[in-house]
């Protein structure tokens, strides 16, 4: 045999062969549905997990199933009145499956009242600068789901990339890239943080993306039960260990012979320095620091001006990859700032 099924196929041929594909593309599989409420319990773990250390509190995250429907209906579910908070990512290292997170614009407010000090009571206005920390918030989440995730794709990295986040306006859609009859998976949730009213929250991807997530499971997990190269996957007999049956030809054994150690390195490379002279860094030039409360921040207004540690005319900071490498002079160069190198910080050098 050419084909042999896997065994979510089998399992579906004993309870009854109705779930072996998706007849008319609009339904999931028993084993699509399967792999897609593990994803669904990841996203809620992630989201008690990171609620309750941001908050310091006791956090209960109650999962409600999972339903398939469109995008117009699912935006006509939720009160018109009070639009959610949509956070929007790809999965970045999974050919870019859409997803969306939504929440409540109250839990919202909440998540970010908390994230800016406060206890989650005292619900502020929507503004710039609570959304974006809800948005913080909620990146947290979907990066711990992902670190999840991988776990099942053969710790393949996942990344949140392409972030977009705003309140919901008008007859807004939750993969807004997609037309309003799209089909949505939708995991909901009820999140309830101690002391403080409950929200609701929604993990939603469109109908085939949460197919093609299940299939790279499903794939990830067939290529660990059965690597390439193995005798079930290659068609080759298996050895006998055991004292009795046929008997199995000799095994050669020896010791690995391995190069030895020594000073000599790769052909060609000068140094071991040139192995590495290609790998990017980030090269940061800090003009001074100072420390702020919350309260300070939030009063900061156009023309408001921070004082920083440092005189008028000090030498500026140049840093490596956050590690502080020369000091120097801020320059012009044909109308672009740069910086002049007047010390290079060595290994004997008190920074």
């Amino acid at each position: 045999m050419d084909d042999l099924l896997s065994s979510d196929e089998i399992a579906a041929l004993l309870s009854g062969g109705g779930d072996m594909g998706d007849d008319d593309g609009s339904e999931l599989s028993s084993s699509d549905e399967e792999k897609l409420n593990q994803v669904a319990e990841f996203f809620a773990d992630s989201e008690k997990s990171v609620v309750s250390m941001l908050s310091g509190k006791n956090v209960e995250v109650d999962r409600q199933g999972t339903e398939i429907l469109n995008q117009e209906d699912f935006r006509k579910s939720l009160p018109a009145e009070t639009p959610p908070f949509i956070f929007s990512a790809t999965f970045g290292g999974l050919d870019d499956i859409p997803l969306t997170i939504l929440i409540e614009q109250n839990g919202a407010l909440t998540l970010a009242d908390i994230m800016m000090g406060g206890e989650g009571k005292d619900l502020p206005e929507p503004s710039d600068l609570y959304l974006n920390a809800a948005q913080e918030g909620i990146s947290q989440m979907v990066g711990s789901a992902f670190t999840s995730i991988s776990g099942l794709l053969n710790k393949r990295k996942l990344v949140p990339e392409n972030i977009i986040s705003a309140l919901g306006e008008g007859e807004w859609l939750a993969l807004a890239s997609m037309t309003p009859d799209t089909k949505l998976w939708v995991s909901p949730a009820s999140v309830k943080i101690e002391g403080l009213n409950a929200f609701k929250m929604w993990t939603a991807l469109s109908l085939e993306g949460a197919r093609n997530l299940a299939r790279a499971i499903k794939e990830a997990s067939d290529a660990n039960n059965n690597p390439a190269g193995s005798p079930a996957s290659m068609g080759a007999p298996a050895m006998n260990f055991g004292g009795g049956g046929a008997s199995s030809a000799p095994v050669d054994v020896r010791p690995a012979a391995f190069q030895p150690l020594g000073g000599g390195g790769a052909a060609g490379a000068s140094s071991p320095i040139d192995m590495i002279a290609d790998i990017p860094v980030r090269v940061t030039v800090e003009l001074g620091k100072t420390r702020k409360s919350v309260s300070e921040i939030l009063a900061l207004t156009n023309g408001s001006v921070i004082e920083l540690d440092k005189m008028a005319g000090e030498p500026v900071d140049i840093l490596v990859n956050g590690k502080l490498i020369a000091r120097g002079e801020v320059v012009v160069i044909d109308e672009n700032f740069g910086v002049r190198i007047t010390d290079i910080i060595g290994v004997s050098k008190p920074v």
